[in-house]
């Protein structure tokens, strides 16, 4: 099974409002396990970079200006999405956290380029997911992290490849494969060939002694009109 976890970077919150993409980022997941494919892009969002989501990713509008604009990445980040290694179609499956956020920036752009949008229907969206198995807690990708023990000390900044690469590992922890403080029991046994010896015990005595007996018979006088004397 093929899948591609899939992050962006912007320049806001509303693609409505102009707000473009400045980074892409995607790994290739196969049987949720990372191939080590990925595609990376900064990307010229032809704009200026508002303060506020300058302080989330830290990319500045002098770097950004030497970038690709987004119809020169299209055509690659495409192909990683819908083509194996070998080039063969293969559309995979698409990952992300609060995934209606990315999937909108990208179909805006992909609008812009009169290509069709990605579907909705091939996006797993791994915060409801998130919400679903503790609900209540925290569910960022950083409070997922703390909770998976995944090291996630890099991420000082927002990065479109640094954070689908510790989604892909929060993804598997919320499939049920990687949890946190899990540790296989070893069980001892002697071996005789491929046969398991057993250890024998002597069997422990289940008959009460008659000292027992009637300290129970003397218990139950105690009790008046019981139900089994009637």
């Amino acid at each position: 099974m093929r899948e591609i976890v899939l992050d962006t970077e912007t320049t806001g919150l509303e693609p409505e409002e102009g707000h473009r993409i400045v980074e892409l980022g995607a790994i290739e997941l196969i049987n949720h396990v990372p191939s080590g494919r990925v595609f990376h892009a900064y990307v010229n969002p032809e704009r200026d970079m508002p303060e506020d989501a300058l302080r989330v990713h830290g990319l500045t509008s002098a770097f950004l200006r030497e970038q690709p604009v987004f119809a020169e990445v299209a055509e690659g980040f495409l192909a990683f999405l819908d083509q194996d290694q070998a080039g063969a179609p293969q559309p995979a499956r698409l990952v992300a956290h609060n995934a209606s956020f990315d999937v909108a920036f990208i179909n805006m752009e992909l609008g812009r380029l009169g290509r069709p949008p990605l579907p909705v229907d091939r996006v797993i969206d791994t915060l409801p997911i998130a919400r679903q198995r503790f609900p209540g807690a925290p569910n960022s990708l950083d409070a997922l992290c703390r909770r998976f023990e995944v090291d996630a000390s890099a991420r000082t900044k927002h990065g479109a490849l640094l954070d689908s690469e510790l989604l892909a590992e929060v993804y598997l922890g919320l499939l049920g494969g990687r949890q946190p403080g899990l540790e296989l029991i070893q069980v001892r046994v002697r071996r005789v060939g491929q046969i398991a010896e057993r250890v024998r015990r002597e069997p422990r005595p289940h008959v009460a002694s008659a000292e027992e007996l009637a300290a129970h018979a003397a218990l139950l006088e105690l009790i008046k009109d019981p139900v089994w004397r009637l």
